[in-house]
C-alpha cells in the first residue's frame, strides 16, 4: 500500500512558505500567484501551522477582520493532525475524515515538517493506485458486510 513517504517522495518540496507576521492580503496575493489553496506558515525553519482559503474566510471575513490589517498568525491553523511516514493513504483518509480537516502533517525523524498531504494528493492515489492503495481483504469484507443490508 502507498504511504506518506510514497506520496511526498514525489510531490514538490514546499515552496509556498509565509512568515507568521505576513498581513493576510499579502497572503491572498501569493496564494492566488502559485494556485495552491494554502501556505506552509513558517518562522526560523520552524513551522508554525497553515493559511489556508478556509482561514480566511472563516477567521477574517466573517469575523469581520481587514486582510489589510491582520497577521497571518493571527488567523492560521495550528493544530492540524500529524501523520508518520510510514502511515497508509487509507489510515491517511480516515483522519481526514476523522478530523474534517483538508491537510495532514508530516514531520521527518529530525522533527521538522517533511510536507503537507492534502485531500487531494489522497484522491490522486486512489484514482491512480486503486488496486494498491487499500487493502484488499477490508475492501473485501466490508464488501461482504454490506451485502446483507437492505436500504
Amino acid at each position: 500500500m502507498r504511504t506518506v513517504r510514497n506520496i511526498l517522495e514525489v510531490k514538490a518540496k514546499p515552496f509556498n512558505i509565509v512568515a507568521p507576521n505576513t498581513l493576510v492580503i499579502d497572503a491572498l496575493k501569493q496564494l492566488n500567484t502559485i494556485n495552491l489553496s494554502y501556505l506552509v506558515v513558517m518562522e526560523n525553519d520552524q513551522y508554525q501551522g497553515i493559511f489556508s482559503e478556509r482561514d480566511y474566510s472563516r477567521n477574517v471575513i466573517l469575523k469581520g477582520r481587514h486582510s489589510d490589517s491582520t497577521t497571518v498568525a493571527e488567523v492560521m491553523t495550528h493544530d492540524l493532525p500529524v501523520v508518520e511516514l510510514d502511515e497508509t493513504v487509507e489510515q491517511c483518509m480516515h483522519l481526514i475524515d476523522q478530523h474534517k480537516t483538508r491537510y495532514l502533517l508530516a514531520f521527518d525523524d529530525n522533527e521538522r515538517l517533511a510536507g503537507v498531504i492534502t485531500i487531494h494528493d489522497l484522491l490522486r492515489q486512489v484514482l491512480n493506485d486503486k488496486e494498491e492503495v487499500f487493502d484488499k481483504t477490508l475492501a473485501q469484507r466490508l464488501v461482504d458486510e454490506d451485502e446483507g443490508k437492505v436500504y
